[in-house]
């Protein structure tokens, strides 16, 4: 059965809380176990990204199960000494952000995004036109900064879309992952939140991204983790806290795949202002995605793309990126086998979309569009 990042943050949890309480020898078991809860997560990973983000996580659960069983085998009781020690000071000092959040000026905008003409015209209406017209937002008290959430399927460009954002207001990129803010250092999830807002209200202008946000502010429940009980909270009151109107404006950007998942109170008006569906792409944005995947490869004449177009109906970009790959490692084999290197055919194309099926089930895209009518 795949492990839940739930159950990760059950195990670590419980692993820093015997950590911290000098109980080593149970904090060794909960965080090896935790590090291969870890290990299976990054073994599903949509991104390398996110893949390598789980592994670092892991190695330093490790890490401290190997701390925690030296000094359990050294007799140590109490608080940790040493390296230990002063990471917790570093801690209750306050420190920063900056080795765990990736900090960026991205240089691509809305004109680089293939389609999705209403997303990026309602993007720009909440996000875009008050720091683009300050005079009028201030006239019509329309204030700048605020949050949204994209929800749609995998694979449909939401982090392009959120660095596109950055970009044409050009603010500072701040992204980081569930796994990384739960995971420096020791149970300290909602302090990292804090230090992640107040690197990002240093700035000028700067938009945080945070993906896969269901796993940071899923529905609380009874029994949900003191760790997650905790964070909801933080987070809630950090995007309350926005100061609309002052000099320097905050954007918060939210992304999931999993919108339902998400703890009700997130969604109210106030902390994400708006809701965006990122849906699969339609056919002006399929065209243009076959444009840029097959721009740098040979092509055989008989490849049509209005046809792939159509063949293609269904499938997200990271789809339609995939086949381009796929299809040109045909006659790349067949050239490294010592045949004549040959251009891309229409049916080295079909023939990879015949044995690619979508990667987005219909009934998925059912219930993306009743969370987007307000059913789901």
């Amino acid at each position: 059965m795949a492990v839940s990042f739930a159950t990760f943050d059950r195990l670590k949890s419980k692993g820093v809380a015997a950590y911290q309480k000098g109980d080593y020898l149970a904090a060794k078991t909960y965080l090896v176990d935790a590090a291969e809860c870890m290990v299976e997560l990054a073994e599903t990973a949509k991104t390398q990204d996110a893949q390598r983000q789980h592994e670092e996580l892991a190695a330093e659960l490790i890490d401290l199960a190997k701390e925690a069983d030296r000094l359990h085998k050294s007799g140590a009781k109490g608080r940790p000494p040493g390296a230990a020690r002063q990471r917790e000071k570093e801690a209750d000092s306050g420190g920063d952000a900056s080795d765990w959040v990736i900090k960026d000026k991205p240089d691509i905008g809305f004109d680089d995004i293939a389609g999705l003409e209403d997303v990026k015209n309602e993007i720009r209406l909440k996000m875009i036109y008050p720091f683009a017209h300050p005079e009028l937002a201030k006239k019509y008290g329309i204030g700048t900064g605020g949050g949204i959430l994209l929800f749609g399927p995998p694979g449909t460009g939401k982090t392009m879309i959120a660095k596109a954002v950055a970009h044409e207001i050009d603010a500072t990129f701040f992204r980081v992952s569930p796994a990384q803010m739960l995971s420096k250092w020791v149970g300290e999830a909602e302090q990292n939140i804090q230090k992640l807002f107040d690197a990002a209200k240093a700035e000028k202008t700067s938009v945080i991204f945070l993906d896969e946000t269901e796993a940071l502010v899923p529905k609380r429940k009874s029994d949900s983790s003191t760790v997650m009980q905790r964070v909801v909270p933080q987070i809630l009151q950090e995007l309350e806290g926005f100061d609309r109107k002052g000099d320097r404006a905050l954007l918060f950007i939210g992304a999931t795949n999993r919108p339902w998942m998400l703890d009700e109170a997130m969604l109210r008006p106030g902390r994400l202002d708006a809701k965006i569906h990122v849906p699969l792409p339609d056919a002006p944005a399929r065209m243009r995605l076959l444009e840029i995947y097959f721009a740098e490869r040979p092509l055989a004449e008989d490849v049509d793309f209005g046809e792939l177009c159509d063949k293609l109906d269904g499938y997200s970009g990271a789809d339609i990126k995939n086949i381009a790959e796929q299809s040109a490692q045909l006659p790349f084999m067949e050239a490294i086998a010592g045949r004549d290197a040959r251009s891309i055919s229409r049916t080295d194309v079909l023939m990879v979309i015949e044995d690619t099926p979508p990667s987005v089930r219909p009934s998925d895209l059912v219930r993306f569009n009743k969370f987007a009518q307000g059913r789901g």
